[in-house]
């Protein structure tokens, strides 16, 4: 059972913490994301963005081996994923690499719940 529940949040943790790449600036959030990023405004939110999921991201991280932090870790972790495709669904047709990081998203969120449930299982 521990090994799902690491395993689950190490791969959610991995997942989130590159998009913390993106704090190197424009041209680095262009490349991952396949958008332009014009101007400074877009470009401090974006790397402000990169810096959120590296706080999930770590989050999830310390939760694979410190249990107190798991239901924390899981809700935040599920919350950011799952609201990124539903805003995705909402908008519609996105780039390709948009679609990936859904791609990507959908194993977060596999990996996730396979903590989670077992995470919840163990505390029977």
């Amino acid at each position: 059972m521990q090994i799902l529940i690491i395993g689950g949040f190490l791969v959610a943790a991995i997942i989130n913490l590159l998009p913390v790449m993106g704090v190197m600036g424009a041209p680095q959030l262009g490349r991952m994301y396949g958008v332009t990023i014009e101007g400074p405004d877009l470009a401090v939110l974006m790397r402000h963005r990169a810096i959120l999921f590296g706080i999930v991201g770590a989050l999830l991280a310390t939760a694979a081996f410190i249990p107190s932090f798991r239901w924390a870790a899981f809700f935040a972790g599920m919350l950011s994923m799952v609201s990124f495709l539903v805003f995705q669904a909402l908008e519609g047709q996105t780039n390709v690499e948009l679609g990936r990081v859904a791609l990507v998203d959908y194993i977060g969120i596999a990996a996730l719940a396979v903590a989670g449930v077992a995470v919840w299982m163990q505390s029977d």
